[in-house]
């Protein structure tokens, strides 16, 4: 029997779609803090971004599934879309401390979102749930931060989930932009074509 990770990365986002940025950003972090694995957490319904009409959250879980088959380190947790409603970061947290007791967990976000850190909801509690750790891309300046937290630079990766929306509208290629399932997925589900825009 192996024994239970006990150093959990969470990369929370609303992931539509998972490009190869989040997994860079996931593995840099994972190697850098030495975790055991970085689970990747779709959102259900994103507090910040009104108006924004994303994907549903069942497509962007399986594109998270299909994007980290068969790297051991990276995993992904429906915590959030089973839960429903609006997805807030002390929820996640809460949630995954029941299902993983005894884990110290990491929670991946932006750099500048972590310099905003006291405007999330409970914020106080967050620091009492997991580590926050924030990516910037090198040549980036970095956010006066709590020193409590850790920063992680990862390899520039100039793609965003907008842009990859966008080609797809276009019928522009994005097959190094994302993983190619994930690029099948898209096209098999027809997915980004008529709109799911910001």
């Amino acid at each position: 029997m192996s024994a239970p990770l006990s150093r959990i990365g969470v990369l929370g986002g609303t992931f539509d779609p998972v490009h190869h940025g989040h997994l860079a950003a996931a593995s840099e972090v994972c190697a850098a803090l030495g975790l055991d694995q970085v689970l990747l957490a779709p959102t259900n319904v994103q507090p910040f971004k009104d108006g924004f009409d994303s994907a549903p959250a069942e497509h962007r879980l399986e594109m998270c599934r299909l994007a980290v088959a068969g790297d051991e380190r990276l995993a992904v947790t429906p915590v959030d879309v089973e839960r429903g409603g609006i997805t807030y970061t002390v929820d996640t947290l809460t949630d995954l401390r029941g299902q993983l007791p005894g884990a110290e967990l990491y929670f991946i976000t932006g750099a500048d979102a972590l310099a905003r850190l006291p405007e999330w909801k409970d914020s106080e509690r967050l620091t009492e749930l997991a580590r926050f750790v924030g990516v910037t891309r090198p040549g980036h300046a970095l956010p006066q931060l709590d020193t409590a937290h850790a920063l992680v630079e990862v390899p520039a990766m100039a793609v965003s989930s907008t842009d990859v929306r966008r080609r797809v509208r276009a019928g522009a290629p994005v097959r190094y932009l994302v993983p190619r399932a994930v690029a099948d997925y898209i096209a098999q589900h027809d997915l980004y074509a008529g709109g799911w825009d910001d």
